[in-house]
């Protein structure tokens, strides 16, 4: 029997990534998965690293029903609640139920000081990183299984300030109140809600030029080794980033009932990034 056997989770941001990662380890431990991704390019994103694809998600799928389990894949945007509902009730229905939520889609826009962040840049970054979040809870709740557990993918940068990444960093604070307040809402239920923390973490989101230039700005090409050193000064243990695996590893734990006490925590996953 899997930590998570005979449990169905709800991943958004699954076709790759962190997102990819959760869906996979609690499948592995018995989950079925409803998975949901936008799947496309957004124009404030793209100068910086590429978006999702719809080939992506399909991947996921096949990885997922590899290890013989059931999975509900649709091509979502969580900025759209009514996009995100139906996913859930179409997963649901087909499924069975609903105990485990991890709400995980994000996007990362950086480089700029605050005052020269795009109208455009904060409202994409705030809409899909907080509200996304939202939509994500508001959707879920009411069809979650009491005893159920919901993880909010949150960073480091909700618990630091990070320069000339405003957006992602206010989006990343605000998801933690939004957990605290769903914990105690949901106590009653004996929901569970905690967010995890991750430093940076080796997927398309940060291995990529553009964040290295953020730690590297007088270099014209930085490469993933230059990048490596840099990285591994901001973290207390002598590593770069972490896997996504590492951090599936914490949502695992958080979803199961190894956690069934453990509820409004903050869980960094961080290589002693937020200590350091």
């Amino acid at each position: 029997m899997g930590r998570v056997s005979g449990k169905v989770a709800f991943v958004t941001g699954a076709a790759r990534g962190q997102g990819r990662s959760h869906a996979l380890r609690l499948a592995e431990e018995g989950a079925d998965i409803i998975a949901i991704d936008l799947a496309e390019e957004i124009d404030t994103v793209k100068p910086l690293y590429h978006g999702a694809t719809e080939a992506d998600l399909a991947e996921t799928v096949k990885m997922i029903e590899a290890l013989d389990r059931r999975v509900v894949a649709t091509k979502a945007d969580v900025r759209d609640y009514a996009a995100v509902k139906a996913a859930v009730d179409d997963g649901i229905a087909q499924l069975g139920r609903l105990d485990i939520v991890v709400a995980n889609a994000g996007i990362f826009v950086f480089g700029d000081k605050t005052e020269d962040v795009t109208e455009q840049q904060w409202a994409d970054v705030i809409d899909i990183n907080l509200t996304g979040v939202w939509h994500t809870a508001k959707a879920a709740i009411p069809v979650l299984a009491d005893g159920g557990s919901i993880v909010i993918t949150s960073s480091t940068a909700g618990i630091k300030g990070t320069p000339n990444v405003a957006p992602y960093t206010a989006s990343k604070h605000a998801v933690v109140g939004l957990m605290k307040t769903l914990a105690l809402e949901l106590a009653p239920r004996s929901i569970r809600v905690n967010s995890v923390h991750p430093t940076g973490v080796a997927t398309d989101m940060i291995l990529n030029e553009a964040t290295f230039k953020l730690f590297l700005p007088d270099v014209e090409h930085p490469t993933r080794e230059q990048a490596a050193e840099v990285f591994a000064t901001t973290n207390a243990l002598p590593i770069p980033w972490v896997e996504p695996r590492d951090i599936s590893n914490a949502v695992l734990f958080l979803s199961s009932d190894e956690a069934r006490y453990v509820t409004g925590v903050m869980l960094p996953v961080d290589a002693g990034y937020t200590i350091k």
